[in-house]
């Protein structure tokens, strides 16, 4: 009956990962991958075929335990779905937020900043946008964000796809060294296995890293070489409301503030996040984005509206497959040498160390198969895997490998697949043209990390 719950994961998993091809929402696999884990899992536990393990290390049999193993598969099955919750409070959150900012058209102040007609220079400007930004909004926002932007100023298709193919790098690096910069670096950061100091600390430098080499050798390319023609003579307020500068730097204020939040009051990230909506909701409610605003045109601008543009389908997804991770975590799939019973996922650790005794490499292939399978269900699979204390190298090198890796592919990262449905970037023209700079980059990065971390310090 084991084998019928890694059968359904497996193929659970195949189906995410073939999403274009199936032409097939992931969602729908992810949910229902999830669903049928579970199932088996109670109906084998409570027929005495599986023992449950929760995160407290307690087992429990129901053929032994009667009444009380009944309660213990409950209130693991509530646990998990406890830490799922909070990692999904969040997102939606950030989201609403970002939306809210994106009503009342507060990212077209970024436009000012861009103001030349050099090739190369435009590319820097960009890049350094997306890395902050993303650092900032998440990864896949910035992404948005910047080709939306990149659209007003560069009418030629053909250049502008290098932009873009560029900006999911640099996103994707930016927002590896954030707790809020990724859905992975929040997922290690909300389940205490990093701090928001601790990944920004030593994550950034190879983060850095990951995103200039690119860069760098991107400027010699042909593509970016001479001046290309920029539309700077719109008028910049044109497309600004009274309300945009407002709600940009208050949106972005509040999201910036809940590991601040997190730090003082020591509340898990889930609640800052909920007074940084409430605060932006609050402030959008009583603001006049137009001069002849009325009660009929407030609907435009509300976090109601905001709410209904938030991708619902993105949450159930993340619901799914870590529900789905989280059952396989539960599952007691062998014994440890001191006689402790471990589950499926750290049993699997324990078989990818004895054939690759070195961890750092076993990380490193994570972020490459990143770029081929969502990094999500990898990084909640490692949570499971690996027992090591906060802010271990181990999982700085997750976040950073992880966050990165998907840039090789386009469809490696969120950012990568909605640059893809943005601009309709072919699959084969970024395998060409951008994945040796992002392995580059990504490798350059995973160096320095480690010369950092296990050499000048020694780390283990």
């Amino acid at each position: 009956m084991t084998s019928i719950i890694i059968l359904i994961f497996i193929v659970g998993y195949l189906s995410i990962t073939l999403e274009h091809p199936l032409k097939l929402d992931k969602t729908v696999p992810a949910l229902i991958m999830a669903a049928l884990i579970w199932a088996v899992l109670a109906v084998g536990f409570h027929a005495g075929w599986f023992d449950v393990i929760d995160t407290y290390e307690n087992v429990f049999s129901y053929a032994t335990g009667g009444h009380d193993a009944e309660h213990g598969f409950e209130n693991t099955l509530l646990h998990h779905l406890g830490k799922t919750a909070e990692i999904l409070i969040f997102l939606i959150g950030a989201m609403t937020i970002v939306e809210i900012i994106d009503l009342h058209r507060g990212f077209e102040v970024l436009k000012g900043a861009v103001r030349t007609k050099s090739k190369k220079r435009l590319l820097w400007i960009i890049g350094i946008l997306a890395f902050i930004l993303s650092a900032i909004i998440d990864n896949l926002t910035a992404t948005i964000v910047l080709i939306t932007l990149l659209r007003k100023l560069i009418t030629d298709r053909n250049e502008r796809l290098w932009y873009a193919a560029l900006v999911v790098v640099a996103a994707n690096a930016g927002g590896a060294w954030s707790p809020i910069g990724d859905v992975t670096t929040t997922m290690l950061w909300i389940a205490k296995n990093v701090t928001a100091m601790g990944l920004i600390e030593y994550v950034v430098l190879p983060s850095i890293v990951c995103f200039v080499v690119p860069f760098v050798i991107a400027s010699y390319l042909p593509a970016f070489k001479g001046n290309i023609i920029v539309d700077t003579t719109e008028d910049e307020e044109a497309g600004r409301l009274l309300s945009s500068k407002t709600m940009l730097f208050l949106g972005l204020g509040m999201i910036v503030s809940v590991p601040v939040f997190k730090t003082i009051t020591h509340l898990p990230p889930y609640i800052g996040m909920m007074l940084a909506l409430g605060v932006v909701w609050l402030v959008s409610e009583y603001i006049h984005p137009e001069e002849d605003f009325s009660k009929e045109r407030r609907h435009l601008y509300s976090a109601h509206k905001a709410l209904s543009r938030i991708e619902i389908s993105s949450i159930l997804f993340f619901l799914g497959i870590l529900m789905a991770v989280a059952g396989l975590e539960s599952l007691v799939f062998g014994v440890a040498e001191n006689g402790d019973p471990v589950g499926t996922l750290r049993y699997l650790a324990e078989v990818l160390q004895e054939v690759i005794p070195n961890q750092d490499v076993v990380v490193i292939l994570l972020g490459i198969f990143s770029a081929i399978i969502d990094n999500v269900p990898l990084v909640a699979a490692s949570m499971g895997m690996y027992d090591a204390p906060t802010d271990s190298v181990l999982w700085h090198f997750i976040a950073y490998c992880a966050g990165t890796g998907g840039s090789m592919l386009i469809i490696g990262s969120a950012a990568g697949v909605a640059a893809m449905g943005m601009e309709k970037i072919d699959f084969i023209w970024y395998l060409k043209k951008i994945t040796w700079l992002a392995f580059i980059g990504f490798i350059a990065g995973a160096g320095v990390f480690l010369l950092i971390e296990r050499v000048l310090f020694h780390n283990v």
